[in-house]
């Protein structure tokens, strides 16, 4: 049981990371937009954007009191990445797979939901981090 105090601060720590990542780094990827679609970091924001579709299933189904804010989060990686219908489609279909996913599996919260819930954030965060330290 003490594992369930360090959830919220977990999601809160991921937020901040995935916010900073929006924050900070946005002008440098911008920047280095090419006339291709594809970017050398679109396996991690794909993953990122999986990862955040369970998140966002997963925690309103374990009583997560943050309503939309891991959609909330996906529309900003769709703001500053999805800069054609292309790579919008892409992002879109990876945060649904991540929903879908664990809808699919998970009809009421479990330990092992909860446990999913915490290796998400850790790899979410490590994820936003790595495209921050690369972006700056």
């Amino acid at each position: 049981m003490t594992k369930r105090s360090a959830r919220p601060g977990a999601w809160r720590v991921m937020g901040i990371v995935v916010l900073s990542f929006f924050l900070f780094s946005s002008p440098s990827i911008a920047e280095t937009q090419n006339t291709k679609d594809d970017r050398p970091y679109d396996g991690k924001l794909l993953r990122l954007s999986e990862i955040l579709g369970a998140i966002h299933y997963l925690r309103a189904l374990c009583g997560g009191n943050e309503e939309q804010l891991w959609r909330d989060q996906m529309q900003q990686l769709l703001k500053t990445e999805g800069t054609s219908a292309l790579r919008r489609v892409k992002l879109v279909k990876s945060f649904n797979k991540g929903y879908r996913g664990f809808r699919r599996t998970y009809r009421s919260c479990t330990q092992s939901a909860n446990l999913a819930i915490e290796r998400f954030m850790v790899e979410g965060a490590v994820i936003a981090e790595t495209l921050v330290k690369q972006n700056k």
